[in-house]
């Protein structure tokens, strides 16, 4: 089963973009993020089409998230327990295919002395404690999108460039490692471990061409998925040309048999 994730910073600017990808990657799972649609005008008509059922959260502000799964959708949960979403539409989940996946949205944070970074930090425990109440690490676990966080400084371009900065705070990098601590796997890392590898890029002063980037596009997983992970990507080809988003997508493959760890 191949399980993606991408921020497409509006989805009605990238619809095109979205649907070639869909035909040429074939993912079983993808996860959107930042779709900036509200529920009643998400083309949910035009992915059935392709083969997939949705679900999408938005209120046609600045955030919102979907799911498409061509493998069964099932028991889809927006939100933390039901509750309105405090920092906007971010967080949704459903049963695909037997692994329950998680599409986040996580708050941007925007600076470390603002109330937006303690938001930020409070969302990332209200996930680890939704994490704790339905689920549990032995079960088929993916929790997948923008974190907005760069685990380590492998994941940044230049640590010393952005020290101080959102993003790279021990604290956000602390959040994270706890999910790890839950139970989850960073996906990516099974199978590099090398920095530089990228998947958010500013649209700003070439950053994309001179490969001045992030990683904070996550694919998180329990271990018995781990155990059957047996590839990773970054689709850099994704960030090409007219238009891309800023972020590229993420894709992880996993099989019935155990994978390589």
């Amino acid at each position: 089963m191949r399980i993606a994730t991408w921020n497409v910073n509006s989805l009605n600017a990238r619809m095109p973009r979205v649907q070639e990808w869909l035909s040429d990657v074939q993912p079983d799972v993808l996860c959107l993020q930042e779709t900036k649609m509200a529920d009643v005008v998400f083309p949910a008509s035009v992915f059935a089409d392709l083969g997939y059922d949705t679900v999408h959260h938005g209120d046609g502000r600045w955030n919102g998230v979907a799911i498409l799964s061509r493998v069964g959708l099932q028991d889809a949960a927006a939100g933390f327990g039901g509750a309105p979403d405090a920092d906007g539409c971010r967080l949704l989940a459903a049963r695909c295919g037997g692994v329950r996946v998680h599409c986040v949205y996580v708050p941007n944070g925007r600076s470390v002395d603002s109330e937006h970074y303690v938001a930020k930090l409070a969302w990332l425990r209200a996930l680890r404690d939704l994490l704790d109440s339905t689920v549990t690490p032995a079960d088929d676990v993916v929790v997948c999108g923008d974190f907005n966080v760069a685990p380590d400084d492998r994941d940044v371009w230049d640590p010393v460039a952005l020290e101080g900065s959102t993003h790279v705070t021990p604290a956000e990098r602390r959040a994270v490692q706890e999910l790890q601590e839950w139970g989850l796997v960073d996906a990516f890392r099974l199978h590099y471990e090398q920095g530089g590898l990228f998947t958010w890029w500013d649209y700003r002063g070439g950053s994309f061409h001179r490969g001045l980037g992030m990683r904070i596009d996550l694919v998180l997983v329990t271990p018995s998925v781990a155990d059957r992970c047996v590839a990773a990507l970054v689709d850099r080809n994704a960030r090409k040309g007219r238009q891309p988003s800023d972020h590229a997508p993420v894709l992880i493959d996993i099989g019935p048999a155990q994978g390589c760890r």
